[in-house]
């Protein structure tokens, strides 16, 4: 099965935007290697909007930019590949791209052939230019049906923003994950509306091979790059990185992955949380409660995990330092009695065995996220 969980890997957009080529992509192939992110279980590089030619060629196929990826994208991909790493390539469901560059309506299985012939592992389909009257599921149907007549297996990413309520078809047409918002920008009210507000009630839809995108990660953009609007700090990058991991969210770094911060390293190295969004079980998280007082605002998420285990997040999204926010047993499915050995996956060390609950003191838009695993009585 294809993304038998949720995809990880690195995106262009984010930070570069229109300002890619293929010096970019082979050196950020390297520093996912170098950096460790490729073992933290980040494989795909996936080359987003304006790789494309002004226009297609006399036999109607897309060649690359030839002043970009004069090369052509074949060596990449062999590149990558040779760096136990994975290709994505970008395209749209209309017309034109979003950055009315040449797209795949009318070209979906010479388009699906021929990145299959790149050797190519991931397409991101984009939902611009689309024309009057067209239905974004037959389009995405139709693309669908082209890639798996290739014979390549190749993860397919609708990117329609949630208009038509991809969860509810994006299965049937041949997709692994469907982004489900608009897109994510570098700020905390962003992060809050796209995370903990859109992806609430989407919980039901989510499993093995089938994924809620609520979008690529902003941490370590610092307000930088094509989505910058400000930048959020280390403490709402660690909210942000923590809510995507309960919610089985395909995990796309949208900084410069060349350029780390200590503090960015940290957040996107942490395996304990990755393990979380990489569960076998393929359960996305879900809210327990929100909680308001004066205005300021705690959440708590709980997300299964396989043999037992849950992973739960108790979110500060309010301005007040060092609120106390709870979690009890029977809120989360436990008997109150029952003994659990606590983790604390940001701190890396064991709480203790607890019974009847656990709790934590939270700073501003911060987050406690820990594993509860049920131990003999």
């Amino acid at each position: 099965m294809l993304a038998r969980t949720p995809p990880m890997g690195w995106n262009t957009w984010n930070t570069f935007g229109h300002n890619i080529d293929e010096t970019l992509i082979v050196e950020t192939a390297h520093a996912m290697r170098e950096t460790g992110l490729h073992a933290a279980g980040y494989e795909y590089v996936v080359i987003d909007d304006v790789w494309q030619a002004p226009q297609r060629d006399a036999a109607g196929a897309l060649p690359p930019d030839p002043d970009r990826f004069g090369g052509g994208i074949r060596p990449i991909a062999a590149t990558v590949h040779d760096l136990e790493l994975k290709l994505g390539i970008y395209s749209c469901a209309g017309t034109h791209t979003c950055a009315e560059l040449p797209a795949s309506f009318g070209h979906e299985a010479r388009d699906a052939a021929m990145f299959a012939s790149w050797e190519v592992d991931f397409l991101k389909y984009d939902f611009c230019h689309v024309p009057p009257g067209a239905s974004g599921p037959a389009l995405y149907r139709k693309m669908g049906q082209a890639l798996r007549s290739t014979g390549r297996d190749i993860v397919f990413s609708v990117c329609e923003w949630g208009v038509h309520e991809p969860w509810l078809w994006g299965g049937a047409v041949g997709a692994h994950m469907w982004r489900t918002t608009p897109d994510i920008f570098d700020v905390w009210d962003s992060i809050v509306d796209i995370g903990f507000t859109r992806q609430a009630p989407l919980h039901p839809y989510a499993g093995p091979g089938r994924w809620n995108d609520p979008d690529m990660l902003v941490v370590g953009m610092y307000g930088q790059g094509n989505v910058g609007r400000g930048g959020c700090t280390d403490a709402e990058y660690r909210s942000h990185f923590s809510l995507w991991c309960l919610l089985a969210a395909p995990l796309m770094i949208g900084c410069d992955v060349r350029s780390l911060s200590a503090a960015t390293r940290d957040i996107l190295l942490n395996t304990e949380a990755i393990a979380v969004d990489q569960d076998p079980l393929g359960r996305q998280g879900w809210r327990l409660g929100a909680t308001y007082h004066a205005e300021e605002r705690a959440e708590v998420w709980a997300k299964p995990l396989a043999h037992g285990d849950i992973a739960v997040g108790m979110f500060n999204l309010g301005s007040s330092d060092d609120r106390l926010i709870q979690v009890s047993w029977e809120s989360i499915g436990l008997p109150p009695d029952q003994p659990c050995l606590v983790r604390d996956l940001w701190a890396h060390d064991d709480v203790g065995v607890l019974t009847n609950a656990a709790e934590a003191r939270v700073a501003a838009h911060d987050v406690a996220m820990l594993r509860i695993t049920p131990t003999p009585r």
